[in-house]
């Protein structure tokens, strides 16, 4: 029988999976249960609705994103390391994208739950340990952080959306993209006058 073996775990891949196949805005209750091959009010008992369902799913997304930059920056530095991640990060995007989404948008999310979750946090230590090479002392480094994840982030939800209907293959515009970071990253402006040391 489909109920048996229903685990909050088991509930969250479910909707992982439906948010991949039809959008992270399409998954509801009703269709994970349907998934399930169980009642709607079976889901309760493992998850108290929605809004902690994609709490879940952006958890369990950042978990796998991180497991996967993890490994391919090991033992990386400088551009190498920073071609890794980049290249994982979009890799991710592309092959799970409703959990990518579930990592990107704010949600309400269970903070015991969020506390034994090491993936939001590993994903910031791997991020500062990945720029680490360029020997930038904060506030740059933050901002240097910022820029990356806006830079992939925008990159990839652009390709997702079609942004890039032009002749040029998106690959090709990706690497120098990547290229052009890493020698802004090597040779970060000086500060502002007035920003703060």
């Amino acid at each position: 029988m489909a109920r048996a073996g229903l685990t909050p775990d088991r509930v969250t891949l479910a909707g992982a999976e439906l948010a991949d196949e039809v959008g992270l805005d399409h998954v509801t209750m009703s269709a994970v249960a349907r998934r399930l091959g169980v009642k709607d009010a079976s889901l309760y008992v493992h998850v108290r609705g929605l809004e902690d369902l994609r709490g879940r799913i952006a958890l369990l997304a950042a978990d796998e994103k991180t497991i996967r930059i993890a490994e391919a920056t090991a033992g990386q530095a400088g551009k190498d390391a920073l071609m890794a991640f980049a290249n994982v990060w979009r890799a991710y995007a592309h092959d799970h994208p409703g959990r990518y989404t579930a990592t990107q948008i704010p949600t309400q999310i269970d903070p015991e739950l969020a506390a034994r979750a090491p993936g939001p946090r590993r994903a910031v230590e791997l991020t500062y340990s990945m720029l680490r090479a360029y020997a930038l002392a904060e506030p740059d480094l933050t901002d240097a952080v910022r820029l990356v994840r806006s830079t992939l982030h925008g990159f990839v939800s652009l390709e997702a959306a079609g942004g890039f209907a032009h002749a040029r293959p998106a690959e090709d515009s990706w690497a120098r993209c990547l290229d052009a970071l890493h020698s802004l990253l090597e040779h970060w402006p000086a500060p502002r006058e007035g920003d703060p040391s």
